[in-house]
């Protein structure tokens, strides 16, 4: 059995490796905002200074991107 606590608010590091995006991205699109012909920033949270990603929103975000339909598919 894993004793290990998951965290439910993820740093920038740890959210980026979550969904598989880079840093970068991360902190473009929060400073961007959702713009058009950008893929959508998932909700953060600020705590002071601190960025903090709800493993949650982070699930819904990666959701969204999932049920998309692909082309030719029903």
């Amino acid at each position: 059995m894993n004793n290990q606590i998951q965290p439910k608010a993820l740093t920038e590091i740890e959210a980026s490796q979550y969904i598989c995006m880079s840093r970068s991205f991360l902190a473009q699109a929060r400073m961007d905002g959702n713009r058009d012909n950008r893929t959508p920033a998932p909700p953060f949270i600020k705590i002071g200074r601190s960025v903090r990603y709800l493993r949650e929103d982070l699930d819904r975000w990666l959701d969204a991107f999932m049920k998309l339909e692909h082309l030719g598919q029903h």
